[in-house]
Order: structure tokens, then sequence, then C-alpha cells
């Protein structure tokens, strides 16, 4: 279940005015008036405006062979159970992943920085007087498949289609945007309000672009099966709705050799495949049908992986370091639905839940309890607030429960049991504060009406994993249920909060922008049909450490500001953490290669690795 919404995008940095960016400066410290190269939210850039590729990749790499993978992250509309539209751009529909590969975008990240990204359609950015301003000149060479330039016209129309029609992860960043105009064909200035955070263009940057001409001739909705005509180094081949699909390497791609993709997107064909649940995708990956894979289901990872073709060396299976970015994986505790809006119901769910028991008997050890939104990173909160945090809290202290001012809440250790009888004793003393009484087997309210609480699910993995938790909410009263939905069904009803609760893993840019953060938690975004705003968090404190976020000057204050952030969502409990894994858990056929060096903050297998003949031929895939 990671979803990973494709906003861990980062900045744009600067040419001549590469002395200004010294260590600690700000965006809003660059110079203005000069073209910059990229841009870096903090701190210097790594790479030259005379760079020839970034360090992570293998600039003598073969192309060729084809990369049949089952997805582990996914973005916008997209679902990797099915498809019913080419589209992953509109709010609506399942489009297979990885579309954004037949596009490319003003500016690309680099992935062994936290917070940098250089140009690819722009060769360079001018940033008005006031900040609010910026000017983008666009390569000549920039083609769309069919040979057509993609001019400034093009990048002016996509980012107002974005901001009128498009997902919530590309409209909501535009929404202080005032214009977008094609000066010339290769000149873009796209305007801001002033409202906007000073890093916002640090997202949309890395929006795809798309063609005027084909969304014109084309409606931009989700009932699209018809190729979109793009520019990137993949162009949609052959598919079968909803059940497979390949992208074609474009040979004469035009950015081709340019310093931010010499190395990348080796393969001809990257193919997907589209199965209804785990155990048919890794029926398929034992087969060889499919050739690389990321393991989430522990017990398949400790038990399973002893078929014929690991054990003859054929199929590696081995582990990478996950990257170094804020993660967050939990329950999402639906306050659209009355019976969830009183704090005290969602701890009492979530004291119900025995990780130590599940971690035993289904994760055979592998997982830890995530604890914060904002996991393996240095923004996790700690202990009690330092006194720069209680400088953000204090004028916000009448808002805040009163635990953001303790030790940073956690999510108590049961007696692994699988029904600690002290923590359901105190999830039912909860229940009862909250004016949940007992009536026979259930509690009700004074209405006497049922506490129900049902857990949304798309696999057959999690009915096993939560039939525990559910259990337990029966045993204080709770009408607690599982509800196992096909993947379409599932996606409409998450994009319009249909749900009591659901289970999702996200990743956060290394750097988090006011607009990552937005997405999930400010109260604009609680019933923005897509968002990642799940629980419908709308709280006027959570807004103000989220502006207090995208005001922060240096890492250091940045630090500070998300710490905070963290501290007062994990005491309102709008999430029940869940789990995170601190690798990758990998398997593939052993005929490819890759970097020696996995790049800290991004892992895009398809696009790093490359097919290798030799060792292909060794295990007859030749």
């Amino acid at each position: 279940m990671a979803v990973l919404p494709r906003r861990d995008f980062l900045a744009l940095g600067g040419a001549a005015a590469v002395a200004a960016l010294l260590p600690g400066r700000a965006f809003a410290d660059i110079a203005t008036g000069t073209k910059l190269h990229g841009l870096s939210a903090f701190g210097d850039l790594k790479y030259k405006p005379d760079f020839t590729h970034f360090d992570y990749v293998n600039v003598d790499a073969p192309t060729g062979g084809i990369f049949n993978f089952a997805p582990p992250n996914w973005g916008y509309n997209q679902d990797t159970q099915t498809f019913n539209t080419l589209n992953s751009f509109a709010n609506k529909g399942d489009a297979p992943p990885r579309m954004e590969m037949c596009f490319d975008a003003l500016m690309v990240s680099a992935l062994d920085e936290p917070d940098a990204v250089y140009g690819e359609i722009a060769d360079g950015v001018t940033l008005s007087d006031d900040r609010n301003g910026f000017t983008f000149s666009l390569r000549s060479q920039a083609r769309f498949h069919d040979g057509t330039p993609l001019t400034a016209q093009d990048a002016a129309f996509t980012f107002k289609l974005y901001k009128d029609k498009g997902h919530p992860d590309l409209s909501l960043s535009l929404t202080h945007m005032v214009d977008a105009v094609a000066v010339d064909d290769r000149t873009l200035r796209l305007t801001f309000s002033g409202k906007q955070s000073a890093r916002t263009v640090l997202n949309i940057v890395q929006f795809p672009i798309l063609s005027r001409a084909f969304y014109t001739a084309n409606p931009f909705d989700s009932s699209q099966l018809n190729p979109p005509l793009g520019s990137g180094a993949y162009k949609v081949g052959s598919f079968s709705a909803g059940a497979w699909i390949e992208y074609e390497r474009v040979a004469n791609h035009w950015g081709r050799d340019l310093p931010v993709n010499r190395g990348l997107n080796n393969f001809d064909i990257i193919r997907i495949e589209f199965y209804q649940n785990r155990t048919a995708g890794f029926e398929a990956f034992k087969k060889g049908e499919i050739t690389y894979r990321e393991e989430f289901t522990s017990r398949v990872w400790a038990t399973a992986y002893d078929f014929p073709a690991l054990t003859a060396g054929k199929v590696v299976k081995h582990e990478f370091p996950a990257e170094k970015k804020p993660a967050m994986q939990g329950t999402a505790v639906n306050q659209r639905r009355e019976q969830f809006r009183d704090a005290r119901v969602r701890q009492a769910i979530a004291l119900c839940f025995d990780f130590e028991w599940t971690r035993r008997n289904f994760f055979y050890g592998s997982y830890e309890r995530s604890q914060s939104c904002f996991e393996k990173s240095a923004f996790r909160a700690e202990g009690p607030p330092s006194p720069e945090e209680l400088a953000l809290l204090e004028p916000l202290r009448s808002q805040l429960p009163a635990e953001v001012f303790g030790e940073a809440v956690m999510q108590p250790a049961s007696d692994g049991s699988g029904r600690d009888r002290k923590l359901l004793g105190q999830a039912a003393k909860l229940l009862a504060a909250a004016g949940w009484k007992r009536s026979g087997d259930f509690v009700v309210n004074d209405r006497g009406s049922r506490l129900s609480a049902e857990i949304m699910v798309d696999d057959d993995t999690f009915v096993q994993i939560y039939s525990p938790w559910v259990a337990n909410m029966k045993a204080i009263g709770i009408d607690a249920t599982i509800r196992l939905v096909d993947s379409a069904q599932y996606q409409s009803r998450q994009a319009t909060f249909d749900f009591d609760l659901l289970s999702a893993a996200f990743s956060f840019s290394a750097t988090p922008t006011r607009d990552d953060l937005e997405v999930f938690f400010h109260s604009s975004t609680a019933n923005v049909s897509g968002s990642r705003n799940l629980p419908g968090v709308a709280d006027p404190a959570i807004d103000t450490l989220i502006d207090a976020v995208g005001a922060a000057k240096d890492r250091e204050t940045l630090t500070v500001a998300m710490r905070a952030l963290d501290r007062v969502l994990r005491a309102r409990r709008d999430w029940i953490p869940s789990w995170f894994l601190a690798n990758h858990r990998s398997a593939y056929w052993d005929m490819f290669g890759f970097p020696e060096q996995k790049p800290d903050f991004g892992f895009p297998v398809e696009a790093l690795w490359w097919f290798d003949k030799g060792k292909a031929a060794k295990i007859g895939k030749g």
C-alpha cells in the first residue's frame, strides 16, 4: 500500500549567482535578474553550470532489453491493480503508474541532493525583483514525440489546465499562480500573487508539460485511452486496458544527451502488468513474467523466497537502504464522520492495535513501529519541546492539546499478547469519557447509536493483518468491521473520502515545502476531492505551523517548524501510526546492472538500472 504522491520534487539553482548560494542562505536571498541553471532551497548547488551528468548514474550504461516490474510506488490518480484511462493528471479515473515518464518538465531533481533541481526543458530561470515572477528560457531543441516543437505556449497552457482541472497533487500548488504567459515561443513567465510559499516554485517546475494541440483536440478527462502526445524519454506502446501496458523508449528523444538525462532511461521497454492481489503478482515473479519486485509482505519475504529460480541463483534477493526522506505510514481516521471527531475515540481505536503481536505473528520481526508523521528523518519530534519549538507553540497553546507541551506522543508498547488488558482498559475508559456507554455487546451514544468503525482495504493481506485489531475493537464495544473492495472502488472512495478508516503510506521531499504539507494536513484541503488529507484535518493551529514551515529561512528553522508540526499532529491523533521498514526489500532476476552507490533521495530502478546481456544469457533470459 505504498502510495507515493509525486510531489517529492525539489527546486532550481544559480549560474552566475552561484557565489550567492552560500550554506544557510534562503531561497528568498537568491539574486534576482540573473539567469540561474538550477535552484536549491538552502545552500550551494552540488552541480555547477557546466556539469555533464549526475554522479549516481552510469553514463556508459547500454540501452536495450525489457524491464517488467511491479511498481512499488505511484502517485496522482494511478493504480497498480487496474487502469481505465491514460490521463494520469486528471482528478478521476485509474491511470497506470509511470505515465509521467512520457513527459518532460521544466526542471528535474538531483537524487543525491535534498533540495535541488536542474534544467531540462528550461535551460535557465530568472527571478523578478519582487520574487513573485519566474521567467524560464526554454531550449529550442525541445520536441514532442511527433516532431513538433515544445513551446512556451504549451507550458503556459499546461499550468493553466492543471490549476483549473488537474489532480490536487498538481492544482493545489498552483492556487496562488496569477498567470502563465508565453512571452514568445521560448520564454515562459509564471506570476504568483505573493501569498505563495517562497518555495512553491520548487514543486511546480517538475510538473509534466503537456501538448496544447493534443488537449485542445482531446478532452482532458478520465475517459481517455488515447495515448497522449508526450515529449519524454518514453511513450505509450502496446497496452490492454486494466491488464498490462508497455512504455517504449524514444530512441531519438530530444533531451537524451542533456546532463540531467545522461545515463538514465536505458531500457527499451518498461512493462507493467496488473494483478488483483499480491499473491498473483508474486507467482508471476517466480515464473519470470515479472523481473523486478519490491516485497511488502513480511511473511512472503521470510518464507516464500525458496523457489527454484532463486535457489538456482537466477533470482537475487537483496536489501537496498531506504531514502533519507521523511515518510509516513498509518491509518487515517475520517473526521468527516461524526463519531471520530473526538480525539479520545481516535486514541481508543489506536490502543486496540497490538503492534508487538502483529510484528511477531505477521511481520517476522522485520518492521519497526511508526511514531511520527515524518519517520526516518530529523523532523521527528523527540522528548519535550525545545525552546525554539515553544516559540512557535506557545502562541497557539489555547488551541492545542495539552499533550503537545510534554514528551512527544508515543504509541504505547503492548504486552504482545494480542489482547493487552491494560491498554484495552484504557481504551474503554476513553470511550466512556467521550460519551459512549456500554449497552450489551456495543457502546452507544446518547441517541442510542452504536460506535461503528469500518476499515477499508483492497488486498486480502490487510484483511489478515487487521482482523485482530477489529477483534480488539469489538472487545471494547466498537462495532468494527473490515471491508475488502476492488481497486477501482478503493481509489474512488479514497478520493471522495467515503470511508471510516483507511491505511496508506506516503513519502515527503527531503526539504518539505508548505505546498507539500497543505495537501496532507491543511484545512484548505480537508474537502478537496483527491487530496491526501484523508482524515479531514481542519485546524487553524496546524495551518499556522504549516505557514511557519513555508517561511523557514534555513534548514535549522525548517527543522524546528517541522518538529513542532509533528508534535501537534501526533497529539491530535488524526493518523494512527503503523509501521515502517528501514530498507527496500528487493528481488530481481539477475539480468540487470545498476550503479554501485544508490542515491540518498530517490530509487527509480526503472530509470537508473540497465539490461545486462551477459547476465541475461547466463540465466536463459538473453
